[in-house]
């Protein structure tokens, strides 16, 4: 028997949902929970004795978000049982958002998500072109804000958020929605506060009043806020929560840095995997852009572009060198770069012996990232690191000196009290911007007022490399870089030129 056209369109739309429950791994039963459907009903469509109608492929492409196919089949279903073979009467194209099942609430037309690095700073904007297709004003939109400072550590990663919990107050979050012609600020309300994860309403409020979003109606959000560095990781993830006909993600980085950029994505039922379209790249002047778009994302489905710098954001070097650069062997150990606001901000003393225990833990964090460090290049005139190149503005430094035999020496609050009168000029380093080394004048002599862990008082005298040392670190508490103390005009030279390598300082 030869099946009709009509026929054959019914089948190809039984035969497409079959295949895409099955590649979600859902029963028939579970669709039917999903699409508020009696299972049954889902059974008897699947195998041709209902034919299905506008809204129950509605509810299915929305559920198994199909990309459009599901409806695509039932388009041409439909118009074969219309009837209508004269082009011009056809039923128009239907638009986006009518894929969302009547009565069901939000659908997004468009997300744009916009992440800006300068300064060490993370800036996100997020952008999305909502639609009502719901019964009922809509007058709240949820969003969340989780960062991972070490997305591939999570141990790590969970101390140091504990140790630096992310607050509110920090984000800065701004809101604004956009809805014929007119722009509304929008009220926040914060709905759950954790140390690495916020969740808040965006009301369509302010203190002029209401402007829901009105069933079968548009408008636009946006909203931004900011992260440091130190709490934000090198990636950027959205999730889909809600059935969105397109996903833009975007990234605007320092071309300096010369970031290099991929991208993975997951479901619920994948695993990770790359991108299956490349990223577009895009110079900007001193920026570089990087965009990636999908058109209708699968629900539930998660998008995370990551990157690394391959260059330090420092003058006098070249943007390309090749192979593997001494920053990022630092940065590897987990020791902020240049550019990061932390190394710009006076630390806060310890109150000892009251803090007895966060000092030792601090000084602790110190050791054991000096020791990768160690591990990493050598130390002949000897090697510092202060808290706030790890991320905690505390004032606690340890010294590795020169011989390696000799203990570290650890400084809680110190100050210099004293220098002596002559001065020299050597060349630094410093694990915050390893790649260069700059010619910076020190006294030969420094008196340093310092506190041990029971609080009491000590004023301990270095002098020749180990005054230098103690200087450099010192300078770090308090906000200080040694180029601040170079003088005017004296270029840095990168390490590549640098012939002292591996000697010790000249006295």
């Amino acid at each position: 028997m030869t099946l009709s056209p009509l026929d054959r369109a019914a089948d190809s739309f039984a035969a497409e949902l079959s295949r895409r429950r099955v590649a979600r791994g859902m029963t028939k039963k579970q669709l039917a929970a999903r699409m508020g459907f009696d299972p049954s009903y889902v059974s008897h469509v699947e195998g041709r004795r209902h034919r299905p109608t506008e809204d129950f492929a509605r509810r299915a492409e929305a559920v198994l978000g199909a990309s459009g196919a599901i409806w695509q089949r039932f388009q041409e279903y439909d118009e074969l049982r219309q009837s209508r073979p004269v082009p011009s009467q056809r039923r128009p194209t239907v638009s986006p958002e009518q894929w969302l099942p009547p009565g069901t609430g939000l659908l997004v037309e468009h997300e744009t998500a916009t992440l800006t690095y300068a300064d060490g700073q993370y800036r996100c904007r997020i952008r999305r072109q909502l639609y009502n297709g719901g019964n009922e004003p809509v007058s709240r939109y949820l969003i969340r804000v989780a960062v991972d400072r070490f997305p591939h550590e999570p141990d790590r990663s969970n101390r140091h958020h504990r140790e630096h919990p992310l607050s509110f107050d920090e984000l800065g979050l701004r809101a604004w929605c956009k809805d014929d012609g007119r722009v509304e600020a929008m009220e926040c309300r914060v709905k759950r506060d954790r140390d690495a994860f916020k969740e808040a309403w965006l009301l369509f409020e302010n203190n002029e009043g209401r402007f829901p979003l009105y069933p079968r109606r548009r408008a636009t959000i946006e909203y931004t806020y900011a992260v440091s560095e130190e709490k934000w990781g090198q990636w950027f993830q959205r999730a889909v929560r809600l059935p969105t006909g397109r996903l833009t993600i975007a990234l605007d980085l320092p071309a300096g840095l010369d970031p290099q950029v991929w991208g993975v994505e997951a479901s619920l039922s994948t695993e990770e995997t790359p991108l299956r379209t490349p990223i577009d790249r895009r110079v900007e002047g001193e920026r570089v852009r990087f965009e990636w778009s999908t058109d209708y994302p699968q629900m539930h489905s998660r998008y995370q572009l990551e990157w690394r710098f391959r260059a330090p954001e420092v003058e006098g070097v070249p943007d390309e060198q090749p192979g593997e650069r001494a920053s990022d062997r630092m940065r590897s150990a987990g020791i902020l770069q240049r550019g990061s606001e932390m190394l710009h901000r006076p630390t806060t003393r310890f109150d000892l012996p009251r803090e007895e225990p966060a000092a030792r833990a601090v000084v602790s964090r110190l050791l054991t990232v000096l020791d990768k460090v160690d591990e990493l290049h050598p130390f002949s005139k000897g090697v510092g690191l202060s808290a706030p190149q790890i991320g905690v503005a505390r004032s606690a430094a340890v010294i590795h000196p020169p011989d390696r035999e000799a203990e570290p020496v650890v400084l809680l609050n110190p100050r210099v009290v004293d220098a002596g009168p002559e001065t020299d000029e050597q060349y630094e380093g410093c694990l915050s911007f390893f790649d260069v080394r700059g010619l910076v004048p020190r006294a030969l002599r420094v008196d340093v007022e310092h506190v041990q862990y029971d609080g009491s008082p000590v004023i301990t005298s270095f002098d020749l490399g180990m005054a230098r040392l103690v200087a450099h670190e010192i300078d770090h508490l308090e906000g200080r870089l040694y180029v601040d103390r170079m003088a005017a005009g004296v270029p840095l030279v990168s390490v590549e030129e640098y012939r002292e390598t591996g000697q010790p300082w000249h006295y």
